[in-house]
């Protein structure tokens, strides 16, 4: 028997129009891949817009021997300044290698580029207003030391703490190993204690 209308055939039995579903299949098919290929669009523009240096933070003061290889450093170095600076996960992409090691990684803290993510998240839930200033830059070799000035607002949650709007104001200093214009090691030191003490977490 013949379906007239699509001219697909039918089994007599079962009153079946495989062609029909497999028509229907790849439409479905392909309203799924048409999804995909704009998800990929717009992840390939937030990563565009990531790699523009005019969306990256401008360091106060920097020291390096102007040379091209410092300045792919100091570029590495402002795109990971620029994922704290904004929590986009973009710019941390861009600036970590997937080789990443954490070498001052703290307790809790995945291992390797998830770490970062992880962190950036925390601090945002209980600052989400979170930024960060480059106060100074050195550049020497393959390696940046990175003065970096925390900013913000406690008005969310950290741990079993409720922010009231305390101003969070604390610093961090920064080593990075650059190797083909990605960060794969870090060693990191924070001033938790002021941290902590903005959080309401210890007593001044």
């Amino acid at each position: 028997m013949v379906d007239r209308e699509n001219g697909a055939g039918v089994n007599p039995d079962t009153h079946s129009t495989e062609p029909y579903m497999s028509t229907a299949l790849s439409s479905a098919i392909r309203f799924v891949l048409a999804g995909s290929v704009a998800m990929s669009a717009i992840l390939g523009a937030c990563a565009a817009h990531a790699a523009t240096t005019d969306t990256l933070p401008e360091p106060h003061h920097v020291a390096d021997d102007s040379s091209a290889s410092a300045a792919r450093v100091l570029l590495t170095a402002r795109r990971y300044a620029a994922f704290w600076n904004t929590g986009d996960e973009a710019y941390a992409r861009l600036a970590l290698s997937p080789d990443f090691i954490d070498r001052t990684l703290p307790a809790g803290r995945p291992q390797g580029p998830t770490g970062p993510l992880v962190a950036s998240k925390g601090f945002r839930t209980a600052v989400p207003d979170l930024s960060a200033e480059m106060d100074d830059v050195v550049v020497s070799g393959d390696r940046a030391t990175v003065h970096l000035h925390f900013h913000g607002h406690f008005t969310g949650q950290f741990q079993n703490i409720k922010g009231d709007g305390q101003t969070v104001d604390f610093q961090a200093f920064d080593l990075y190993r650059v190797k083909d214009g990605r960060i794969i090691e870090n060693w990191h030191l924070e001033d938790n204690l002021t941290l902590l003490n903005h959080l309401c977490v210890v007593n001044p």
